[in-house]
């Protein structure tokens, strides 16, 4: 069914029921409404390339990713960050296009995206702490949303963010209230604004609970189970070994978990680790009761929502910017005890 049909059905314009597909605020809700069940009914979808000319809208959405970082294109945690926004772009009618681009060249496609009119918008990934992008894209007026923050990027914008240090400072409390003293940090690539920020939370428990942070007991690199499992390694050779520890991702946890296997311990019971977890699709942290004590939060959820974002920040670019922080929550699984005598 194209739209001519769609809106002979009802009874409507063809203009009436494309604005009311595309949100527009001139449209009743209850004509909406009645849009919408019918094109439901006859699974009608509108033609992309022709509601981009009827709007002036390239109807595409770009997530651009330098070569350097190109490994969390295949990191699960990107994957379903990217399904979760797929779902409400498919919703509105929008396409997505992912683009890897050489090192030094990302401001370069971004002029060229805008200059062509390829995308209406950019989700931002990989947010540093310093980072320039956010100050090109608003120079060149290309809408866009951060997955995370820039702390050094003061400017007015849009993000969805996970509130990293509040998870990291409570989750530290939860191994310092089991009685553990040496808690090691394998953290992500501190250079990452995320990272950073668990760094702060890890850090400000300790502080709290008067023991001074040991930079032996500190970790970061890109997350991956091999950063992971020579970080416990190195940390459980020393004299004074952690007796807990807590991991950035769960792809990291699995590392740690090898490292503490071969040191003939027994995890829960001789060491302690808490991850955080993106409530993976294809990586899921066990069943009902989880494997690891975990920090969750859903990245499927902040695709959908920094989508969301985007799109309206689109149809509206005048609007004031939102900002959407949210919560981890603390599920407890059988990675922790006790420390140990």
């Amino acid at each position: 069914m194209n739209l001519k049909e769609l809106s002979q059905n009802l009874g409507l314009s063809p203009t009436t029921v494309s604005r009311a597909l595309n949100g527009y605020p001139e449209v009743s809700e209850a004509t909406r409404e009645r849009v919408l069940a019918a094109a439901r009914q006859h699974n009608y979808r509108p033609n992309t390339r022709a509601k981009g000319l009827a709007t002036g809208q390239a109807m595409s959405i770009g997530h651009v990713i330098p070569i350097s970082r190109q490994d969390a294109m295949v990191n699960p945690v990107f994957g379903d960050f990217i399904a979760g926004a797929a779902e409400t772009y498919a919703r509105f009618g929008y396409e997505m296009i992912l683009s890897t681009v050489a090192d030094g060249d990302e401001a370069d496609v971004y002029r060229s995206l805008k200059a062509r009119g390829a995308v209406d918008g950019i989700v931002v990934h990989e947010v540093r702490r310093e980072d320039s992008r956010l100050e090109l894209l608003g120079e060149i007026a290309l809408p866009f949303v951060v997955h995370g923050r820039s702390s050094e990027y003061h400017g007015d914008y849009s993000w969805v963010d996970v509130n990293n240090r509040s998870a990291f400072r409570r989750a530290t409390r939860f191994l310092l209230d089991l009685g553990h003293r040496r808690i090691g940090l394998v953290n992500g690539d501190e250079e990452m604004d995320f990272a950073w920020r668990r760094r702060r939370g890890y850090e400000a428990a300790l502080m709290e609970a008067g023991i001074a942070v040991d930079p032996a007991l500190c970790s970061s690199a890109q997350m991956t189970d091999a950063h992971g499992y020579r970080s416990a390694r190195a940390m459980l050779g020393l004299p004074r070994p952690p007796t807990a520890f807590l991991s950035s991702s769960l792809i990291s946890a699995l590392g740690i978990h090898q490292a503490v296997q071969e040191a003939g311990m027994t995890m829960g019971r001789d060491i302690s680790i808490v991850t955080h977890d993106d409530a993976l699709s294809y990586l899921q942290n066990g069943g009902d009761v989880p494997i690891y004590t975990a920090t969750r939060s859903s990245v499927r959820q902040a695709g959908r929502q920094a989508a969301s974002l985007l799109i309206e920040r689109i149809a509206n670019p005048d609007a004031p910017h939102r900002q959407e922080l949210l919560e981890a929550s603390l599920v407890v699984g059988r990675s922790t005890g006790p420390a140990p005598a």
